[in-house]
């Protein structure tokens, strides 16, 4: 397959280091280089919820008492 690719000049600069170091052609740096931004891609960050704590005098974890709390107050 021959397709024809206009590089930006920092990609460029990554293809022409790779050939350097791993004395490769164009196509084995371009290759590594895409292989290596996919296998970053495919890792998903971890989700952390932050808490914090707010001074809550009750516990508002279940809104369905907090709504019946709040009723008996008017």
């Amino acid at each position: 397959m021959r397709t024809t690719v206009t590089l930006a000049d920092d990609v460029a600069a990554a293809v022409d280091e790779v050939r350097r170091t791993a004395n490769v052609g164009v196509s084995e740096a371009v290759n590594r280089l895409v292989r290596k931004g996919l296998a970053e891609r495919a890792t998903t960050p971890q989700y952390e919820h932050l808490s914090f704590d707010v001074g809550m005098k009750i516990d508002v974890s279940n809104i369905g008492e907090v709504l019946a709390l709040l009723d008996e107050l008017d």
